[in-house]
């Protein structure tokens, strides 16, 4: 008898014929086969970035998208395996094959198109300039940040577009978030760039030390990142995010976290 997880795989290769996508696929049906004898899809994430993956008081990883990977795990028959791991090096150690995927607020740009493949997006966001309180009609709009000194996670979607959008900005660069949100709460920094998504949390998290300012700016599509080529697996990744949007799930999880739909 055919596992959940093969039915998928059988379902998927000749809806993915569709696309056009041939022989060349067969590494992308293997990663699949890997999961299915495993028992489990292993995904890197930061685990350190609240509401979207981060460890509890009991030190169990919890969050929106530690919700969103158990989700898809199970449409796919297996358990979710996660790896936590620092952001500089999460897509590499994507290539180096320590994970299946990547899900961790990964922001699609052209950039990263041309090393990884995506899923449809899974949150729809923006960028948001994030100060200390009392200093929020000072720094409110991108043009603001020219000279100063504002934190980015290295190698981050937000360093890039300081980089191209702001080059005037002085950018300081961190390994993580906390760290960094300690910095401008001592002023050691002006400001941050971050998601819009996480802003709510961030002020209850800093009781009310940290502060939104102005409006978002910069749509932005967060998905799961692929290793390049894995069609197979990305068509029967996409098709299990379609079935949690479709009975509910995906709005559920979003109204967990946030207390409205994100996802769309």
């Amino acid at each position: 008898m055919f596992s959940r997880l093969s039915r998928i795989v059988l379902g998927v290769i000749v809806l993915a014929s569709g696309f056009g996508i041939g022989p060349g696929a067969h590494a992308a049906t293997g990663t699949l086969e890997q999961i299915t004898q495993r028992g489990a899809l292993r995904v890197g994430l930061e685990g350190t970035y609240p509401p979207f993956n981060y460890q509890d008081e009991k030190g169990e990883l919890v969050g929106f998208e530690v919700d969103f990977a158990k989700a898809i795990a199970q449409k796919l028959g297996v358990k979710a395996e996660f790896q936590p791991t620092k952001w500089d090096g999460i897509l590499a150690a994507l290539d180096a094959e320590r994970f299946d995927v990547v899900i961790n607020q990964v922001t699609v740009s052209p950039e990263r198109r041309q090393k990884y493949d995506f899923s449809q997006p899974y949150t729809i966001s923006g960028i948001q300039i994030i100060t200390r309180r009392g200093n929020e009609a000072k720094i409110s709009k991108p043009e603001d940040l020219t000279g100063k000194k504002v934190g980015v996670v290295l190698g981050s979607n937000y360093e890039q577009w300081l980089k191209t959008n702001s080059p005037k900005a002085d950018i300081r660069t961190y390994d993580d978030d906390p760290t960094r949100n300690q910095d401008l709460i001592a002023g050691r920094i002006d400001a941050v760039l971050n998601d819009r998504l996480i802003v709510a949390n961030l002020v209850k998290q800093y009781n009310g030390e940290i502060v939104a300012a102005g409006e978002p700016f910069a749509k932005q599509e967060q998905s799961i990142a692929f290793r390049k080529g894995d069609q197979v697996f990305r068509v029967a990744v996409d098709k299990v995010i379609d079935d949690l949007r479709g009975d509910g799930s995906l709005a559920k999880i979003s109204e967990k976290w946030f207390g409205i739909e994100v996802t769309l």
